[in-house]
C-alpha cells in the first residue's frame, strides 16, 4: 500500500477518534438512521449523474492505486537508456524483442522495430496520453462528485432532523438529544467528503500526473531512439522530467524493468 495514503488514513482516523473519545461518550456519534441518509443518498446521486459501470472502475481505480506501488520516473529513464543500448549495439529490430510490463512502452517498441516515423510514433503515444488523461478524469469526477453530494445529503438529514424535533417541542427533555442527533447527518456528510472521496480524488490526480509524465518519457525517449541519439543524450534530455536534487548518475547495469 502507498505509505503516504496509510500515514493519512491512521492518523486522520486516529486524531478524529481521540478527539471524540476525548470529549465524552461515543455512543452519542452514532446514528443509524443518519448514516443511511448520506451513504444512500449520496450513492443514489451518484447513480444518478454517472453510469454504474464508471462507479464500479472508480473504486477499482482507486483500489488499484492505493495498493500497488508507482512506477518511478527515474526507472522509467533507466529504461529508455537500456533501449537505446540495445538500439545501438544490435539495432532496432532487437528493440521489438524487449519485454515489458508497460503495454505502451511494448507498443511503442515495435513502432522501434517496424522503422515508424517520428511522427507516427509522436502520435501513438500523444493518443495514449489523451485517452489516459480521459479515462482517469472520469475516475476522479466520480469522487468529486460524491464528495459535493455527501454535505448535501448531510444537511438534508438535519433539516430532517430539526423537522421531527420540532414535532416535539411539547417535550422540553427531548431537545437537545434530538438537536445532536439531527447534526450527526452533517458530521458524517463533512467527514465523508473531507476524509475519503476528496482525499481518494486528490490521490488519482496525483497518480494521473505521474503516469502521463512517465509516457512522456517514453515517447521523448522512443524519439531520441529512432534518431539515433547516444544514450547520453538520452538521459540528457529525460532526465529534465526529474527535478536536479532527485536526478540519479547515470547507470550502467541494466533496468529492471526492461530485458533482452
Amino acid at each position: 500500500m502507498d505509505f503516504a495514503s496509510l500515514v493519512g488514513i491512521v492518523s486522520g482516523l486516529a486524531l478524529i477518534i481521540s478527539a471524540i473519545i476525548m470529549g465524552g461518550s461515543s455512543d452519542v456519534f452514532v446514528n443509524v438512521p443518519g448514516m443511511m441518509i448520506v451513504a444512500g443518498g449520496t450513492i443514489a446521486a451518484t447513480l444518478l449523474t454517472v453510469q454504474f459501470k464508471d462507479v464500479t472502475n472508480a473504486f477499482k481505480g482507486a483500489f488499484i492505486v492505493f495498493t500497488q506501488d508507482k512506477t518511478n520516473q527515474q526507472e522509467m529513464i533507466d529504461t529508455m537508456l537500456e533501449l537505446s543500448r540495445i538500439s545501438h549495439r544490435h539495432g532496432l529490430m532487437k528493440v521489438g524483442d524487449v519485454e515489458s510490463s508497460s503495454p505502451v512502452l511494448k507498443r511503442a517498441c515495435m513502432l522501434l522495430a517496424e522503422a515508424a516515423s517520428e511522427q507516427i510514433i509522436r502520435n501513438t503515444i500523444q493518443n495514449e496520453i489523451d485517452s489516459l488523461i480521459a479515462r482517469h478524469y472520469a475516475t476522479q469526477d466520480v469522487f468529486r462528485k460524491m464528495a459535493a453530494y455527501a454535505p448535501a445529503f448531510g444537511m438534508l438529514g438535519t433539516l430532517i432532523g430539526l423537522i421531527q424535533m420540532l414535532s416535539e417541542l411539547d417535550n422540553p427533555d427531548t431537545i437537545g438529544p434530538a438537536m445532536a442527533v439531527a447534526l450527526l447527518t452533517t458530521f458524517y456528510g463533512s467527514l465523508l467528503a473531507t476524509m475519503v472521496f476528496l482525499p481518494i480524488a486528490g490521490k488519482l490526480k496525483s497518480r494521473t500526473l505521474l503516469e502521463v509524465t512517465n509516457l512522456e518519457i517514453i515517447r521523448e525517449g522512443c524519439i531520441s531512439i529512432l534518431t539515433n541519439d547516444h544514450y547520453m543524450h538520452v538521459y540528457e534530455q529525460l532526465s529534465s522530467y526529474i527535478p536536479a536534487a532527485k536526478r540519479k548518475k547515470l547507470r550502467q547495469g541494466k533496468s529492471k524493468t526492461a530485458e533482452k
